[in-house]
């Protein structure tokens, strides 16, 4: 029996994933020993609330680094998948168990996770050694016996290559439906009833976002007491946004009708208003790439905003607390540190969206050239992909701009919320940058598609029909 399948590409954005993961996550630990043993140094070392708290914020941002880089492997191996039904099935048709195809894509999401993993530790070691001295250099930090890092540096590159293989498992689960039959298809994406079918997975998803959501409540108001409330709406946000994600097979497709409606009745706008309900699955594949993207942007963004005005109303308020025991420089060494780091969750983000959006395209090329045999020009079918381009990243961004704000002022209220002085703090959504890092999710989402919408358009009808 055959039990392989050989790699067809797309695996690249996935290493980068996994690596942007490991660097992600090792930086972030050194980095936070760096910080450490200065607070340590400093009369900021009697403050043990200080620490605590840096601590739990590492922890936090490691834990979404690794669940952003698997959901977003778990989707590019999805979409790789539906690209190769065509090739399973015939594998299929001659002999091969579905079992064993399958353990042969997982094994490829472990080369990945495991090559990912090891270039990520390397470039977050080097980042954090060389950004150390710099910040020496500059006087930010001064000249200390600064730590680079103990056995806990292999947690995140060993979490990351284990991730991404349990992702590769997870997104494989459709070479188990693959049918000898669809030999003769392409890539075959699930029908709409299909989808909306799925109870099981729809009360899962509905389960999910429930219990999450009151976890978040419940960090809201043991934040008030506690900066261990953070760890609580961690919980809270991860389970929420996975059963969102689950669902949004049935929660994104409406949304991109609605969008597509509104881009005006052409034909290309019409196909692919069209094209987000008759094919649910792989527009909501897509689509929560950007989402992720742009809830984590507004998230960092809201909570480090929340996190600069209650700092500034207790040093107002208590200002030899807060200046006079060296509080200020080392708030600014952390600003700097997270906000640099913050860029690592968005990379990871915006590299498995442009992957999912370019895989996706370049896998619709039967159907790009069927359309093409039917009458339409090759600037109708560019401009019904743009218009897919744009429904996604309209109702992708405004999806993620609500969940990002929501998030990310519960995050912080849940972890400053006990700080003397602070109380119930008011979210801060600094609008300007959130335009701009909207804008720019936009555009980025709409470019993606050009390229590979380019090189589909230029293969001949009769060749597109006959690709496999």
């Amino acid at each position: 029996m055959i039990a392989s399948v050989r790699p067809r590409g797309g695996h690249g954005a996935s290493i980068l994933v996994a690596t942007l993961s490991s660097a992600f996550g090792v930086a972030l630990l050194l980095a936070t020993d760096v910080l450490s043993a200065y607070i340590t140094a400093s009369r900021l070392g009697e403050h043990a609330s200080v620490r605590l708290v840096l601590l739990i914020v590492a922890a936090v941002f490691i834990v979404i680094a690794v669940y952003v880089g698997a959901i977003v492997t778990t989707n590019t191996f999805a979409t790789i998948v539906a690209g190769r039904t065509r090739t399973l099935a015939l594998m299929r048709l001659i002999g091969a168990e579905a079992a064993r195809l399958r353990t042969s894509v997982a094994r490829e999401g472990l080369a990945v996770g495991c090559i990912g993993a090891a270039l990520g530790t390397v470039i977050g070691f080097v980042l954090v050694l060389l950004g150390t001295r710099a910040v020496v250099a500059w006087g930010i930090l001064p000249n200390l016996n600064y730590p680079m890092g103990d056995w806990t540096i292999i947690i995140p590159p060993v979490v990351v290559a284990l991730t991404t293989w349990l992702s590769s498992w997870v997104g494989s689960r459709r070479v188990l439906s693959v049918t000898p039959l669809q030999a003769v298809g392409d890539s075959v994406e699930s029908a709409p009833s299909e989808v909306t079918g799925r109870r099981g997975r729809n009360i899962v998803s509905l389960c999910l976002f429930a219990v999450g959501t009151a976890l978040l409540g419940a960090g809201v108001l043991v934040g008030l007491v506690s900066p261990f409330a953070m760890l609580i709406a961690l919980v809270g946000g991860v389970l929420s946004f996975t059963g969102l994600i689950l669902g949004a097979g049935v929660i994104m497709p409406p949304m991109l009708r609605l969008v597509g409606v509104a881009l005006g009745t052409s034909v290309p706008a019409h196909l692919a208003a069209a094209n987000a309900v008759r094919h649910p699955e792989r527009s909501s594949r897509t689509a929560i790439g950007l989402v992720i993207g742009v809830t984590l942007v507004t998230m960092f963004t809201v909570a480090a905003q929340c996190y600069q005005n209650v700092l500034t109303s207790a040093a107002s308020n208590e200002p030899d607390l807060y200046a006079g025991s060296g509080m200020n420089p080392v708030m600014t060494a952390t600003v700097v540190v997270f906000s640099v780091l913050v860029g690592f969750s968005a990379a990871i983000a915006a590299v498995g969206m442009v992957n999912s959006l370019s895989l996706s395209v370049l896998q619709r090329r039967r159907e790009l050239g069927l359309l093409r045999a039917l009458g339409l020009s090759s600037i109708q079918v560019r401009g019904m992909m743009l218009a897919e381009s744009a429904q996604l990243a309209i109702a992708a961004v405004v999806t993620g701009l609500v969940l990002g704000v929501f998030y990310g002022w519960a995050g912080a209220q849940s972890l400053l919320g006990s700080l003397r002085g602070a109380g119930l703090i008011a979210p801060a959504v600094p609008w300007m940058l959130l335009a701009i890092a909207a804008a720019a999710c936009a555009v980025l989402a709409v470019a993606a598609s050009i390229a590979p919408t380019r090189r589909a358009v230029r293969t001949s009808p009769m060749e597109a029909i006959a690709t496999d």
